[in-house]
């Protein structure tokens, strides 16, 4: 059996207290492949690089059976707000 997206869920959400948190299995159900978004204010001040290596860290025992990670996003809550504005449909007026 491999890690359920639970897993993961509760990892990253104990070690970086995610603000918005999407885990996709996309293994078909096995556990060896996963895609994440996450936004955590623990981001502030961290380039690209190393905010991915702290989702790596905060999962590094699940890695040892996952084949496949991608991190789709891994963002700040402002930056997370700003890309909701960007994508928000322009109001009625």
């Amino acid at each position: 059996m491999g890690i359920t997206k639970e897993t993961v869920e509760t990892t990253l959400t104990t070690k970086l207290q995610p603000t918005y948190l999407n885990v996709i299995d996309t293994s078909g159900g096995c556990g060896a492949s996963f895609s994440i978004e996450v936004v955590s204010a623990q981001f502030e001040g961290k380039k690209l690089l190393e905010r991915h290596r702290m989702v790596n860290s905060a999962l590094a025992e699940e890695l040892k059976e996952i084949h496949a990670l991608s991190i789709k996003k891994a963002i700040t809550p402002q930056q997370w707000q700003d890309l909701q504005a960007q994508e928000a449909p322009p109001a009625n007026q």
